[in-house]
């Protein structure tokens, strides 16, 4: 059996564009691919080595065979996706398109020249939606904290913080700086950049922020709008008093 470790490599590109190759030589092997993309299996270093090779979609009790490989020669046996996949080099499977039922369990078969079983190898395949561009938001709390929001869409994200470039501590933030929504301490300002990925994608957004007002101060501010808007009401219903008395004199005095 060959002892690689699988490895995922992604490569840039837009959303339904992206590409994604894992090897898959050992059993066992965790595979991602791109919702939409197209995802490169190293099944196995070269197929020639063997007398013949099966790949199976399913466990060894319920399997269905994609494609079988004898004498140099290979066959895609499974017709639904013949033209969504490729056999590359005798060694590599290509799966472009994908969709969400492609995600599940492949079994690797290989057989000797004399056609005895040589090796049986699984994979799990997992087809995710990459992460979209995200957005923050951000609101005062009570006692000048700031809570601030990431969100984005994509499947399986996951999220990190900083704050000028510095990872967010727990003295900095309240519990919850892995997730999409982290509350700020009193007085903190800078540079905040949330970063949000998945084993498809990654992307980033920054903003700068500024401390939020106190609670003393928000209380001032209230108390003087509402002395101004007292004062206003005052003026105006004395001015609509003053008006309602003097017009019939004028009226009068124009008669």
């Amino acid at each position: 059996m060959e002892a690689v470790l699988g490895l995922l490599v992604i490569s840039a590109g837009v959303s339904h564009g992206l590409e994604t190759s894992c090897d898959a030589r050992e059993d066992g092997s965790q595979c991602y691919g791109a919702l939409g993309g197209t995802v490169y299996l190293q099944l196995v270093t070269d197929a020639t080595r063997y007398g013949e090779l099966s790949f199976y979609k399913g466990s060894t009790g319920n399997k269905t065979e994609i494609l079988r490989m004898k004498k140099d020669k290979w066959v895609i046996k499974y017709t639904p996706i013949k033209d969504r996949v490729h056999f590359i080099n005798h060694g590599t499977f290509r799966l472009n398109n994908t969709r969400r039922n492609d995600s599940g369990e492949y079994l690797i078969e290989t057989f000797n020249s004399v056609g005895l079983a040589s090796g049986t190898r699984g994979l799990q395949l997992f087809i995710e939606a990459p992460v979209s561009s995200p957005q923050l938001s951000s609101e005062c709390l009570s006692h000048g904290e700031m809570r601030v929001s990431c969100s984005s869409e994509g499947d399986g994200p996951q999220y990190s913080w900083t704050l000028d470039g510095q990872t967010l501590r727990d003295t900095e933030t309240s519990p919850g700086e892995e997730t999409n929504t982290i509350t700020l301490k009193k007085g903190l300002s800078g540079d905040l950049t949330c970063t949000i990925r998945n084993y498809i994608s990654s992307d980033t957004v920054s903003r700068r922020i500024l401390p939020c007002p106190g609670t003393g101060f928000n209380v001032f501010v209230y108390f003087q709008l509402a002395e101004v808007i007292i004062l206003l009401t005052i003026c105006l219903g004395s001015y609509c008093f003053y008006k309602k008395k003097t017009c019939p004199q004028e009226k009068d005095d124009g008669e």
